[in-house]
């Protein structure tokens, strides 16, 4: 019987992501009106020899405007866990429509896994040269990491997963990599 499990994690608290998402899109629509306004004053400003004045907001204005385009979905940022007998996916994902993966884990190759608040943690983060991965959104959510090797790098992962998640993945741990201290 497989053992499966994908959960979604978003912000508990997201009244400013959300005024910050509107907020970007009213931001967008003005400086892509301002770029395309000061555009047509182009041909003004060239019958004139200050074409350099008038190209100056015509493109902050649209770089602007573009920049908002690529950038405004990261503001509904989720992280997404799926657990498949012993391997864990994750992935970050924008505004429901974009997916982005970060990876995927074995646990069962895993060094340590624990709550964050446990002395474990402090140990497996306090060396030189440890990559640390963050990949939760709620700083008052039960944080847990998962401390493991690859090609000679030393890394930990933060995230938020359920109890039940936790409960699969303490499944297929290797002995002595659960630790409560």
């Amino acid at each position: 019987m497989d053992r499966f499990l994908e959960e979604a994690v978003s912000k508990h608290k997201r009244g400013a992501d959300e005024f910050m998402y509107y907020a970007s899109w009213v931001l967008m629509i003005a400086c892509a009106l301002m770029g395309f306004m000061s555009l047509q004053m182009l041909p003004v400003a060239m019958a004139e020899g200050s074409i350099v004045g008038a190209l100056i907001p015509t493109v902050v204005f649209i770089a602007i405007a573009v920049y908002l385009w690529f950038n405004h979905d990261k503001f509904r940022t989720e992280y997404e866990y799926t657990f498949t007998n012993g391997s864990l996916d994750f992935a970050m994902v924008f505004n429901n429509k974009k997916r982005k993966s970060l990876g995927t884990l074995n646990v069962a190759k895993v060094d340590a896994f624990g709550k964050v608040q446990s002395g474990s943690f402090r140990r497996h983060t306090s060396g030189n040269n440890i990559k640390h991965l963050r990949w939760f959104l709620n700083r008052d959510a039960e944080l847990y990491y998962l401390a493991f090797s690859k090609e000679g790098q030393k890394s930990v992962i933060v995230f938020e997963p359920s109890e039940e998640m936790v409960g699969y993945i303490k499944h297929y741990l290797p002995y002595g990599a659960h630790q409560e201290n």
